[in-house]
């Protein structure tokens, strides 16, 4: 009876979310109130429920204000670089566009900014091209592959922390299921391009195979040679440069001009956010010990004062700053509710009663519950920082119990919570609001589910090979 109270919130807001009978707000609204019950009697003894309670809203308020700040920032920082409709029309749809979008593009952003602002870049891009619903929805979440590394790895940083053990071994020991993830992920693109009506030829998704192969090897090696938090940005991002020179060489003065133009803000973004990397000790507001702090240096500050400067620049800027203001209040709201839920089942003891109860379950069979258990906390917390947060601790333990080795179950944890996050509720909910086309999130679960699947698959091939 307890594990079906505890069960309950999560049970009611998947019901709700794939029957399409309530959007993401009502639907996560109503799972608060299911959590009620669950967590007030998972307490321990002397507890007291409202403080408890009002104390997660508070921490959830906290750790949802960076990712809101970044996805607003994200918005600013797009308006700002945006040229008008007659260029933006130009953009014609074609196979290596949208590959160049999402899984190179919209994975370099991302691994730049992390909190979903590669799959909004991915989005908007793609509508660029005359793409909408949900190929388009989906195809913007394949930007979000290689969210360990995202926002140059908070919640990996995090979960090492929590568990102990080196965040740079934990990188790369996630970095090998994920990369076959990547790999795994090209025939995705192609059957979302065939439901948008896109072909594509056979010798293209060799090019394109290639490339994503490369992307892995570069994702695996770089763990050797330099700080985790760049790997992602050198697999992204030198594959990314190739096949933007592909696709539009300059030609002439005015060619490189134009690039330069159009390049100066993404490079100027991408240095300011690496210089704020190296302030370590930038000032921070860290109410809370135990969580992340939020320093001068964040992802969200750089992008408010980039885009800021940008949108200065530009004669209808303050239009264009309201706009994507307005644009990021809806996603936001979901963002900050999916938070609030996840951290009053951490912090009431129902998510690591429900890890448990499920391991146990498992029995003999327990560490093939862990990429499985990894994705359902990334599914529901919505982030790399919130699934580490909320199950790293209890993964490392059933790795240990279990004898794996000890980096194998933190690794894989990061990597299934991780892709889980990137197609999480609250994710595919703001994905869902910028749409804003009646497109709802189980649409976009069912186009992706080859990935989903393969993340489970990845990750249990990995307990059965990992020497």
């Amino acid at each position: 009876m307890m594990l079906l109270l505890q069960a309950a919130p999560l049970l009611l807001l998947v019901g709700l979310l794939v029957s399409g009978r309530a959007g993401p707000v009502p639907a996560v609204l109503a799972a608060l109130a299911a959590a009620l019950p669950g967590a007030i009697l998972s307490l321990p003894p002397g507890a007291a429920p409202a403080t408890l309670l009002a104390e997660e809203t508070a921490r959830g308020a906290f750790l949802a204000l960076k990712p809101i700040l970044v996805v607003a920032g994200g918005l600013l920082f797009h308006a700002a670089v945006t040229q008008d409709g007659p260029a933006r029309a130009a953009i014609t749809a074609s196979p290596r566009r949208i590959f160049v979008a999402t899984l190179l593009g919209g994975a370099f952003l991302e691994s730049v900014t992390g909190f979903a602002v590669g799959a909004v870049f991915a989005l908007s891009t793609l509508r660029a091209m005359g793409i909408a619903g949900a190929p388009a929805g989906a195809m913007a979440l394949l930007a979000l592959t290689l969210v360990p590394w995202g926002g140059l790895g908070p919640g990996t940083a995090l979960g090492a922390a929590l568990t102990g053990l080196p965040a740079q071994q934990i990188a790369a020991a996630t970095a090998w299921p994920n990369a076959v993830w990547l790999v795994l992920l090209g025939p995705v693109l192609w059957r979302l391009c065939a439901a948008a009506g896109v072909v594509v030829p056979t010798a293209e998704k060799i090019v394109q195979g290639l490339v994503l192969c490369v992307m892995a090897g570069l994702l695996i090696a770089a763990h050797a040679v330099i700080p985790f938090e760049a790997a992602g940005m050198i697999a992204t991002g030198l594959p990314l440069l190739a096949l933007l020179w592909r696709l539009d060489p300059p030609r002439g003065a005015e060619g490189w001009r134009r690039a330069g133009i159009t390049l100066a803000p993404y490079a100027g973004l991408t240095a300011a956010l690496l210089l704020a990397r190296a302030w370590s000790g930038a000032p921070a507001f860290a109410p809370y010990a135990d969580l992340p702090g939020f320093p001068l240096s964040h992802a969200a500050v750089v992008l408010w004062v980039v885009a800021g400067a940008l949108l200065l620049a530009r004669r209808d800027g303050a239009g264009r700053a309201r706009a994507a203001l307005a644009r990021a209040g809806r996603p936001a709201l979901v963002m900050l509710l999916y938070v609030v839920l996840a951290r009053w089942m951490a912090g009431s003891g129902v998510a690591g009663a429900l890890a448990e109860a499920a391991a146990g379950a498992f029995g003999p069979m327990a560490p093939f519950a862990v990429p499985v258990l990894g994705l359902a906390a990334g599914m529901v917390t919505g982030s790399n920082v919130g699934s580490n947060a909320a199950l790293m601790p209890v993964q490392a333990a059933l790795g240990a119990a279990a004898g794996l080795p000890p980096l194998l179950a933190p690794g894989l944890h990061n990597f299934a919570g991780a892709a889980g996050a990137g197609m999480s509720f609250a994710v595919t909910a703001m994905i869902c609001g910028l749409l804003a086309d009646g497109t709802r999130p189980v649409q976009l679960w069912r186009l992706l589910m080859p990935s989903i699947l393969a993340v489970v698959l990845v990750g249990w091939a990995a307990v059965l090979l990992w020497p």
